[in-house]
């Protein structure tokens, strides 16, 4: 009988979660929802130095703004040493393993030894069948599993295809340091054991721990869990993606303004396709997931791409969705305080009512605020330059026309302003767009904006006619 899938994302707490790993995580959640089965989270915390209670929260709440949920209790690795020593010292028993007291020098001399001859294999297995009376006074053995030395080790990799090592090639790995601790290679190995995992999709970073890791299931005599190692995203260069290619964490996706559904649909389609769909709803995306799908030579990431996507999946939001997003985006940007004390329910009806015109302009969340400043300009406008250049002495005079000319429109509308500043134009023998850009100017400080007369509506009729009071000649 087939055994239900059980997947895990299984990350480091040495830092926020980054976007690869953001991949890693939707992978393995796709494909366990696409075959009803479960997807654990692990956290790998055994590097006490480097793993703190900040990155583990950071990863957690990425995982969340990301929409990707898991089952069950989160698994914390460094709670589960002793378990990790229980089956080192069960190989040791069984003559799998063996105390290896090679002293920290000896081993830099084996190192350096095996490298100047140009060999792979860096310890030589001094300690493999010599009697542990002859161990040294005062040196804390290291266990290490009794490797085969012949032979090959082999995946049969969902992604990779078959990948072999030469056993000669492959050291005798370290299982418990001299202090007691579990080493990675064992911990991962007992951890996916003891939680009934099937399947293994990680970076492909991890491909050459699938062949020790290996050999510690068959020494166990466990049964592997199905590989798949994923090809690593790449910068725009085609260089493993860093720092300088610009943001790495999904925070800072979230503070950049990117929805969660994009972010998604685009990291999906980063080394995965299905034929030339480029957008998915995420019913869509657990549909149709497969590893087999999945290429083998790294994804590029693409910022136009995703800002294109995401201009996409703004436009089609609902008005009132952006606007809850944007007051949540207010937590992640440096200007938010100020602009979250403003938030209140005249400024979000605001934001509903101007959003059509709004969101078709928009690629990220931030130019939508940006473009939505106008609602939350304080008194006198700051002006960008532009708009100034625009407002000469015969400008304001106009714009004070303008104000006489909307002060006795009833009801306040977009139509009806709309009515009498063409009234306004025909009579004065201008052209509408003579009466708009003043007008913009004077209500935005800007020269671009959402439709004029849409801008008119959603300020109301008195701070209208307050704000070209203001720059009127």
């Amino acid at each position: 009988m087939t055994r239900p899938v059980v997947t895990r994302f299984a990350p480091s707490p040495t830092g926020f979660l980054h976007i690869g790993g953001g991949r890693t995580a939707l992978f393995n959640w796709l494909y366990a929802r696409k075959h009803g089965g479960t997807m654990l989270l692990r956290i790998e915390d055994t590097d006490r130095q480097r793993s703190t209670q900040e990155a583990i929260d950071a990863i957690l709440d990425g995982l969340k703004w990301l929409g990707i949920d898991w089952d069950g209790d989160t698994v914390y690795q460094f709670a589960r040493a002793a378990r990790h020593r229980e089956v080192a010292e069960q190989l040791l028993a069984a003559g799998k393993a063996y105390r290896c007291y090679a002293t920290a020098e000896e081993l830099t001399a084996m190192r350096d030894k095996a490298r100047a001859e140009g060999r792979a294999k860096l310890y030589d297995g001094t300690w493999r069948d010599r009697d542990p009376v002859e161990a040294p006074e005062g040196v804390k053995p290291t266990i290490r599993l009794k490797a085969p030395l012949t032979g090959e080790t082999v995946i049969e990799d969902q992604v990779q295809g078959r990948v072999a090592w030469q056993n000669e090639n492959l050291d005798d790995l370290v299982l418990l340091r001299g202090d007691g601790t579990p080493t990675y290679m064992l911990a991962v190995v007992v951890d996916d054991h003891d939680m009934g995992v099937t399947h293994v999709i990680r970076g492909d970073d991890h491909l050459i721990n699938a062949a020790r890791q290996k050999q510690i299931y068959d020494a166990m005599e466990w049964e592997l869990p199905v590989m798949a190692h994923i090809p690593l995203i790449h910068g725009p260069d085609g260089s493993k993606l860093s720092k300088r290619h610009g943001a790495l964490g999904v925070d800072a996706y979230r503070a950049m303004g990117y929805l969660p559904a994009a972010l998604r649909n685009y990291l999906v389609r980063l080394g995965w396709s299905h034929g030339d769909q480029e957008i998915f709803t995420t019913q869509e995306m657990i549909d149709a997931f497969d590893l087999p799908a999945i290429g083998r030579s790294a994804a590029r990431f693409d910022f136009a791409k995703l800002e294109s996507l995401n201009g996409h999946y703004i436009r089609q939001s609902e008005d009132h969705c952006l606007v809850t997003q944007l007051e949540d985006l207010l937590k992640y940007i440096p200007q938010g305080p100020a602009l979250a004390a403003k938030f209140d329910d005249s400024i979000r009806a605001k934001l509903t009512q101007a959003m059509p015109g709004l969101k078709e302009r928009a690629k990220t969340l931030l130019e939508l605020l940006d473009n939505a400043g106008f609602i939350f300009a304080d008194r006198p406008l700051a002006l960008d330059p532009k708009a100034q250049a625009v407002l000469t002495p015969e400008t304001r005079q106009l714009i004070g026309r303008l104000r006489a000319a909307l002060e006795d429109v009833s009801p306040w509308t977009a139509a009806t302003t709309e009515a009498a500043m063409r009234a306004f134009a025909e009579q004065a023998g201008l052209k509408l767009g003579a009466v708009a850009q003043p007008l913009r100017v004077a209500l935005t400080g800007r020269t671009t904006s959402p439709g004029i007369f849409d801008v008119l509506a959603v300020l109301g009729r008195d701070e209208c006619l307050s704000r070209l009071a203001d720059q009127a000649g």
